[in-house]
């Protein structure tokens, strides 16, 4: 996989805008734009409504993971997580993807 990574949730919403992802991993809590804003940011653009996106969050309650699914992210994985679950999520995203 080639990863590319954004400092806030401003950045990842541009990162999009410039650059076809097969795939966004995306943190809850980031500065200036939190990971919901940011998801539904990137839900707006043109030619990008579709694609996967998967939230990471250390709060892993189920009202965290409904205001997740809510705000457009297809799936959600609580912190901390074996990298082989990570994994294991990002390839079954791709796998189903459009």
């Amino acid at each position: 996989m080639i990863v590319d990574a954004a400092e806030d949730g401003d950045a990842a919403v541009t990162a999009v805008t410039a650059t076809h992802y097969d795939l966004v991993l995306m943190d809850m809590q980031m500065p200036r734009l939190d990971g919901l804003e940011a998801t539904r940011a990137i839900r707006r653009l043109p030619e990008r409504g579709q694609m996967p996106i998967l939230a990471m969050t250390a709060n892993a309650f189920v009202d965290d993971r409904n205001r997740c699914l809510a705000a457009g992210m297809d799936d959600f994985i609580a912190k901390p997580f074996e990298p082989e679950r990570l994994f294991e999520r990002l390839l079954a995203m791709l796998e189903r993807r459009p």
